[in-house]
């Protein structure tokens, strides 16, 4: 055990983080798949715990080989997977089937495996860490909106653009997160508004689009709107069904839950595994499970606002905000969604939810997280050592006369 955690570096307390959501999610998986392997499988609830295990597995693999590797190669390899991850959103976008019943278009299947991964996730992660990198490049010097479209802009667009078709909810968060970190980086305030008036005028052409030849985007537009009138309206559609079993399941946790693998709403609520594990977990662990959730993923904040301002780098910092803040930001807009405060989005809760792709993306931005305040570590211990080799040289006489 020693010798394990001496080959980890970087935060011990994201570390812990990441540790804890995913020993908990054991228990609400295994609870909330039930109804999942009576509808798909042959009642075995097991093959879904081992197949969650094998995810976090994984995931953790990936987030210890990540955290290895030291932050500034992220800036070269973002230029290289930016082109990459172009191609695979194309590939993607090209598949016209099914895979349980949903869109096909938001996954690609891995060949000579049999797994399906979302690219959007990895383009989410690779986009931060690029904005990052080209932040960090114009930091101090004066640059005009012209200079930075091709650059900096023309890449999140096509990527954005290759997203919406399939996924609005995930479009609009990493279009948010990288407005958030181009403010935070400095970047013209008038050139944002700029941008956030491009972005408001693209979605308006193709919500037109999609209306005027609904044989190019089948349902997708329709299925957006269904969404906001179900929120706005409480209609009685498929999402209005969620969110009401939703709220059951949650006023019927009350304070302390019903205990674990007690939940009855599992056995009606769509996606219980994934997109409304929450409401699940609060009808199990009550209103103490899920404050002390929430209490975890805002640590989780706490600790990225801090490894950020500790980095004295400025492609340091941003990457640590661009690739961490989506995560806490996703899991408080999967939480407001079972309570009803936001539309039906979609968003799985990080490292707690059921599905490889989300845990393997969320392992590898706590990675990258993970690299940076290990930079951060070796800096100190090295200040730690220079103080302590001053000292040792001092002359004890000067030391005593300093102390008079």
């Amino acid at each position: 055990m020693n010798k394990i955690l001496a080959n980890i570096k970087g935060d011990r307390v994201i570390w812990a983080i990441a540790a804890l959501l995913a020993l908990f999610s054991f228990l609400p998986v295994y609870s909330a798949s039930s109804n999942l392997a009576y509808l798909y499988g042959d009642g075995d609830t097991f093959s879904f715990l081992i197949k969650h295990f094998a995810h976090l597995v994984l995931g953790f693999l990936i987030m210890y080989g990540v955290h290895k590797i030291p932050y500034h190669y992220f800036k070269g390899l973002s230029i290289i997977m930016i082109p990459v991850i172009i191609v695979l959103l194309l590939v993607t976008m090209a598949q016209n089937t099914t895979i349980g019943g949903a869109n096909a278009s938001r996954w690609i299947r891995i060949p000579f495996v049999g797994l399906t991964f979302q690219t959007s996730t990895l383009a989410s992660v690779v986009l931060m860490a690029y904005v990052a990198r080209y932040l960090s490049k114009i930091k101090d010097r004066k640059v005009t909106f012209k200079e930075t479209l091709l650059p900096l802009w023309t890449p999140v667009f096509l990527i954005l653009v290759l997203i919406l078709p399939a996924n609005f909810s995930t479009t609009a968060i990493i279009f948010s997160m990288v407005m958030m970190l181009v403010f935070l980086g400095g970047y013209p305030f008038k050139y944002i508004l700029t941008i956030l008036f491009s972005g408001l005028l693209a979605l308006t052409f193709f919500i037109l689009f999609a209306k005027a030849f609904p044989g190019v985007f089948p349902n997708r537009v329709d299925t957006w709107v269904s969404r906001v009138e179900t929120f706005v309206n409480d209609e009685d559609v498929e999402e209005g069904y969620q969110i009401e079993r939703a709220k059951i399941a949650i006023a019927r946790g009350g304070v302390v839950g019903k205990g674990p693998g007690k939940s009855v709403q599992r056995n009606f609520l769509p996606q219980s595994s994934s997109d409304f594990i929450f409401a699940i977990i609060i009808e199990e662990w009550g209103l103490v499970g899920g404050v002390f959730l929430m209490l975890l993923y805002l640590l989780l904040l706490f600790r990225l606002v801090v490894i950020a301002h500790k980095n004295s780098d400025v492609f340091g910092k941003l990457l640590v905000i661009g690739v961490g803040l989506p995560i806490v930001f996703q899991a408080l807009i999967n939480m407001a969604v079972a309570v009803e405060l936001f539309p039906v989005t979609g968003q799985t809760l990080p490292l707690i939810s059921s599905g490889g792709t989300s845990i393997w993306m969320t392992c590898m931005a706590i990675g990258i997280v993970l690299s940076v305040s290990r930079k951060n570590s070796i800096e100190a211990q090295k200040s730690i050592n220079q103080e302590e080799d001053t000292t040792t040289n001092e002359n004890p006489l000067d030391v005593l006369r300093e102390a008079i």
